[in-house]
């Protein structure tokens, strides 16, 4: 692990993004660590609107599977460090997530854009029904049906929370990571983000945004990442032992 600075947060405000790097320190496997493949299916055909319309019961054993797997796990030094800035920092603060195993809620987060849609939530194939909170494993037996359209005379099938490839990301979300970088012109704003790739877009490009408003801009990587050259500075180590360290959390009294 590479040194780790303290970040200056007096009177400033930070916006975190955090991707599969996180999670995967808690023991949740990435795609990156299968080559993009579970099951020798391609990420594809269980990640994509095409994916569930070809067949639904795999996409659903998959995710179902995932849910399991993220009961079993628990957040890390990471996600509870993250979570103790933000009480410090309250409204100057904002947490953006990649991942969807809600780690970052059970650590104690609140204020979290979940902007790749969450493994805990689930709607309708058809309808714009508000998502809602499902835990239930579909491994088998017959697949879930959404009642409100049955109830209009449809046949629909419900589906998981989450931003497929192919699909756009919540505009809401975007705008709401977009006021929360502009509010307070001229005051001191810091981006971090932590265990990303740096590949997936419009996310990756954040740094960007960020910079153009005068934020410093901090990377923190087990290795560098695909945009570690747009950032002001990268600390390279698991984000378990340097955010801590990288919040002062280290020090007697915290």
């Amino acid at each position: 692990m590479t040194p780790v600075p303290t970040l200056d947060l007096e009177d400033a405000r930070l916006l975190v993004l955090t991707g599969a790097g996180v999670s995967a320190e808690s023991g949740l496997a990435t795609f990156r660590d299968s080559n993009g493949l579970w099951e020798q299916h391609d990420v594809q055909d269980v990640a994509s609107p095409e994916g569930f319309e070809r067949d639904p019961r795999l996409v659903w054993k998959f995710y179902s599977l995932r849910r399991e797997q993220a009961k079993t796990v628990q957040p890390n030094a990471g996600h509870r460090a993250l979570a103790d800035v933000e009480k410090r920092l309250q409204d100057r603060f904002m947490l953006v997530t990649q991942n969807i195993d809600g780690l970052h809620q059970r650590a104690g987060s609140d204020r979290v854009i979940e902007i790749h849609g969450s493994l805990f939530r689930t709607k309708c194939s058809r309808c714009d029904r508000a998502p809602f909170d499902d835990q239930a494993l579909y491994l088998e037996g017959a697949l879930p049906v959404c009642r409100v359209c049955e109830g209009a005379g449809h046949e629909a099938l419900l589906r998981p929370d989450i931003v497929w490839f192919g699909e756009m990301l919540d505009q809401g979300h975007l705008r709401a990571i977009d006021a929360f970088m502009r509010r307070d012109p001229g005051s001191p704003s810091v981006f971090l983000a932590v265990g990303t790739s740096g590949v997936v877009w419009p996310v990756a490009g954040l740094v960007n945004l960020a910079r153009s408003l005068g934020a410093s801009t901090c990377l923190v990587n087990a290795e560098p990442a695909d945009n570690t050259s747009r950032f002001h500075s990268f600390v390279q180590g698991k984000s378990a032992e340097v955010l801590p360290a990288l919040f002062g959390l280290n020090r007697a009294g915290h």
